[in-house]
This record gives structure tokens, sequence and C-alpha cells, in this order.
């Protein structure tokens, strides 16, 4: 069998009893931490607190060898794939659990808090008036991905909230200046009359959660990763009463 087993949002404490009883009881236990990069994690102390040692993957494990790495093994083991957030939020893991059923292997998903389900509640927004989300990325041979700031303005059109994930490296302040160059691009002054939450290391102890205009977030220190960005739709009257009182958003918004 294969497990897919979620880590939650932040680091080793975040994972379920069900997640921590299969990491017990497999054969072998792996981890990727690429898809999501779960800011809190320290490997020594997953082992120390699972009881168990667990094998890092890197992105070629999984995408490119997965057949002799992980899945070779599934035929006649119990084997685990760690990942941050939910399981099967990344479809880098969908792939992998539709060429284990090609195999003949028994899959299996244990779920926990992901970043996509607790966005709403961090912020103070309702979970419901969420839009389609997207993932802002560095520039590829230069050119920016203007999938992000579509996805903004048509979500915006509907009225409705967008979730901005970061790619596992990148600040707000960078993912902020990369949707501005975009908009310069094309003329545009959605992203200058948006309100926007900046999100830091949700799930932690101290996550920082800060709503404003974009030139004070730019500047705005966040501190480590990692980072996701919200921008607001239309806003019924407790969700503004929620930026201001959770998020310190402006009081006129």
């Amino acid at each position: 069998m294969l497990t897919f087993v979620g880590l939650g949002l932040y680091d080793e404490k975040d994972i379920t009893l069900k997640g921590l009883e299969a990491i017990r009881t497999a054969d072998v236990v792996y981890a990727e931490f690429y898809t999501s990069p779960l800011g809190g994690k320290r490997v020594e102390k997953m082992e120390e607190v699972y009881g168990r040692k667990i094998f890092i993957l890197q992105r070629s494990d999984i995408e490119e060898h997965a057949e002799k790495v992980i899945l070779e093994h599934a035929k006649n083991q119990n084997v685990v794939l760690l990942c941050g957030g939910d399981a099967m939020i990344a479809t880098t893991h969908v792939d992998l659990r539709l060429r284990a059923i090609d195999m003949g292997i028994e899959t299996r998903i244990i779920h926990a808090p992901s970043i996509s389900s607790a966005v709403a509640g961090v912020c103070g927004l309702q979970n419901y008036k969420f839009g389609k989300s997207a993932t802002v990325s560095p520039p590829y041979k230069e050119v920016i991905s203007e999938v992000p700031y579509e996805t903004i303005r048509a979500n915006k059109e509907r009225g409705l909230h967008t979730l901005l994930y970061l790619d596992i490296s990148m600040r707000i302040h960078e993912a902020l200046v990369l949707l501005e160059a975009v908009e310069e691009k094309k003329g545009e002054e959605v992203l200058k009359k948006s309100l926007i939450v900046g999100i830091a290391r949700a799930g932690s102890d101290k996550p920082i959660v800060k709503a404003d205009y974009l030139p004070v977030l730019k500047n705005y220190e966040f501190g480590e990763l990692p980072h996701v960005l919200v921008l607001p739709g239309e806003l019924h009257f407790l969700e503004r009463e929620a930026l201001i009182k959770i998020a310190q958003a402006p009081e006129d918004i």
C-alpha cells in the first residue's frame, strides 16, 4: 500500500493522529518538501516525535523515478509519503497515486490542514467567497507569468477573493513586484486599487497577518517563510470588521 499523509500547516505537531499511526506502522517512510515547504519543519525533530527514520525525496525522485524509488517498494510493503499541508493539494501527488493504481498498488489518503482551507480563518474572510487560486512563480527566461494577475481580475469581476500561493522561496514583496510589473504592462489598476492581505507562517504560534494597500505591503516585513497573498473581492461587513481587527487593515476599507 502507498499512503499519502499530510503533515499540516507548519511543523511536526500539525499531523493528525491517524497520520501518526500510519507512520508508525509503515515499513518505509518518505517525505518531500518541494510542493509545500512546511515552514517550521525540522526533520530530526520529526523523526524524534514520530519515532521513525524519514527518507527525504527530491522532485526527480517522484516525478521521474517514482517507479524505482517509491512504487516498487509499495508493491510488497506499506509505504508512507509525507508532505506539507494536505496530501492531495499538489497535482504531483495525484499523478503519483494514479501511477500506483495502474501498477495494482492500493492507495490511501490521510488528510491534514492546508493553507487553502485555513486561509479563511486566518484572515477572517468567508470561505465560500474564494474563487480560483493561482501561484506566483519567479520569471521563466525573463518572462513573468500573467496568470496570477488575470486570476485576480477575473475573481474581482465576480466579487470573489483570490488566494495566491507563492513559490516556496518567494517572499510577499517579491510577489507584489512581479504582479505590479504585469499591471504596468497591461496599463490597468486592479492591483493599485485593491486591498491586499499578506500572511506569513500560518499555523505557527505567531503567524503574521497584515492587510493594506500595495505601497504599504511592499515594504512591510513579514519575516520568515512561507508566505501567501490574498486579494479580497467584495467584502461583507463582518469581513471588513475581521480584516480591521485581525489583519490591522485601514479603518476606511
